[in-house]
């Protein structure tokens, strides 16, 4: 039979590992910041936390990996931020703008090196690509907020709509991201007005999709969308 105390120091190893590690991603995207992606090293990640090089590559496989552990991270940061306005407001626009903002809200700080690593998740066998295998948890985690914004709002959907719209969302978010990337305007202004532009016409359209004249081509869509995942 296990007592408390025989698990207490197993509970404290697990704490003190995700300390570690936690520090170890908190001090690489700090020099990411600093330095640029491309020139920081794990070697140099490694120094700067005070941790042996080995214990590094311990928690993260390969500075990419460090990568998945910030698009974690960052979901689980949008999903806080965004937390108060999903429990009380719901009208769909009003959620999906301030989800939206929120996801702009905690990548700010990381913009300046965003361009940098993006190049490399634009390859398509890149882990990086938020369409990879390694980006699964994170990509499911962002769908589950968008899924959220939809299962919470007073929006009247076609049922195939609201089935598919959290993904369909989670695409034009990466289009967002896409833009904010690149986007050098002051804070990043041009990406807010993209997001309050863009979020009146999906509205506008989730609302049309009820009409009985546009269910065809709403089928349509979906089933191309369907066997383009299946493919």
């Amino acid at each position: 039979m296990t007592t408390p105390a025989d698990d207490a120091p197993p509970r404290r190893s697990r704490a003190r590992g995700e300390q570690t590690r936690q520090l170890i991603l908190e001090t690489a995207l700090r020099l990411f910041r600093e330095r640029g992606y491309a020139e920081t090293t794990m070697r140099a990640i490694a120094k700067e936390a005070g941790v042996a090089v080995g214990n590094a590559y311990y928690y993260f496989d390969s500075k990419e990996h460090l990568i998945q552990g910030f698009y974690d991270r960052s979901q689980s940061s949008i999903r806080a931020a965004v937390a108060p306005v999903l429990s009380s407001e719901r009208d769909f626009a009003a959620r999906l703008r301030a989800t939206m903002h929120a996801g702009i809200d905690v990548n700010a700080p990381y913009h300046s090196f965003a361009a940098t690593f993006f190049k490399t998740a634009a390859e398509p066998t890149s882990p990086l690509s938020p369409f990879s295998r390694e980006s699964s948890p994170a990509r499911e985690a962002a769908i589950d907020v968008f899924r959220d914004v939809v299962e919470g709002s007073s929006a009247k959907l076609d049922p195939e709509l609201r089935r598919e719209l959290p993904e369909l969302l989670w695409l034009g978010w990466m289009g967002v991201v896409l833009f904010w990337v690149y986007d050098q305007s002051p804070g990043q202004r041009r990406t807010r007005r993209l997001i309050d532009g863009a979020v009146p016409l999906i509205d506008r359209l989730v609302a049309l999709s009820r009409l009985r004249v546009l269910r065809p081509a709403l089928r349509q869509i979906l089933t191309l969308i369907d066997s383009l995942r299946r493919d």
